[in-house]
């Protein structure tokens, strides 16, 4: 049986339990996040977050409380419309809260889009050289070689002076995903990045995400529509509401890595969660 731990929206940042132990071991990064969380340790808070796109307008959302501990890996998932792009785009800066408040403490956070978003007139290795250079790196060299770097840790070592074209759909992603590290900041927010990718290449692409988080320690902030991408992926899974979007509810995940898409334990909890997805449509469409 799949161990977890459901989550009313008041449960914000309990943990499971505490084991320090090296951060390249999954369980050592699942408990050292949920060590932080119970420390009262964040990388992303949020605090009664409400936006509205308009004076006397409903609310796209409503007054949302959310926590992120550092190195935790949180996956959100809601309805079309319910509002998990906007609050992404709040938690990276990008919008403003109508009411509420925002604190990542190590500074703006980096964020991937749903589309790799690559300049095509750039190489993989300029537009990640772009990256570094809105940094604040300056000298070429140094530039070159953390471009390097950052390509082989999403394993495309080969791939720096390859145009966008001559990438294929994945590969434009992990371009995207080393650009988003190239900005060096603890916290990293996807916005369904790989939505658009084959189920195959999708899965590939869970297993090089979930290496990297476990190899620095980031905390993710992940958005999908996707039921099981969510329970493959995450530490723990949010749902939001449908139309305004709140913290409807939360499960804590405690299937050990690796996790396949297709495991027992991953389905099963897949199920619950989208019979919960399902009422929260259903009561917006009463």
């Amino acid at each position: 049986m799949t161990a977890t731990i459901e989550m009313e929206p008041g449960d914000k940042g309990r943990s499971a339990r505490v084991a320090p132990a090296a951060p390249a071991d999954p369980a050592a990064t699942a408990d050292d996040a949920t060590g932080a969380a119970a420390r009262g340790e964040f990388a992303v808070r949020l605090a009664g977050v409400t936006k509205t796109f308009r004076d006397g307008g409903a609310p796209v959302l409503d007054g949302i409380d959310l926590d992120v501990a550092p190195g935790e890996f949180v996956c959100l998932l809601g309805a079309s419309g319910c509002g998990k792009s906007t609050l992404l785009n709040i938690a990276a800066d990008l919008d403003k809260p109508t009411q509420g408040t925002v604190e990542v403490p190590a500074g703006r956070a980096a964020l991937m889009f749903q589309e790799s978003a690559l300049f095509p007139w750039l190489t993989a290795g300029q537009n990640i050289d772009l990256a570094l250079r809105l940094r604040g790196l300056s000298g070429r060299r140094e530039r070159r070689a953390e471009a390097e770097r950052l390509l082989k840790l999403v394993r495309l070592q080969d791939a720096y002076d390859k145009r966008p074209h001559q990438l294929s759909g994945g590969m434009r992603q992990r371009v995207a995903l080393a650009r988003s590290l190239a900005q060096d900041s603890s916290v990293l927010l996807m916005d369904e990045p790989f939505a658009a990718l084959d189920a195959i290449t999708r899965d590939v692409l869970h297993d090089e995400l979930v290496r990297l988080w476990e190899a620095t320690g980031l905390a993710v902030l992940f958005v999908t529509h996707n039921v099981r991408e969510a329970v493959r992926l995450g530490q723990r899974v949010v749902l939001l509401s449908s139309r305004p979007g709140r913290v409807a509810r939360q499960w804590r995940v405690d299937i050990p890595h690796p996790r396949r898409i297709e495991d027992k334990d991953v389905a099963e909890l897949a199920v619950e969660i989208t019979e919960h997805l399902r009422e929260e449509i259903s009561r917006h469409g009463r």
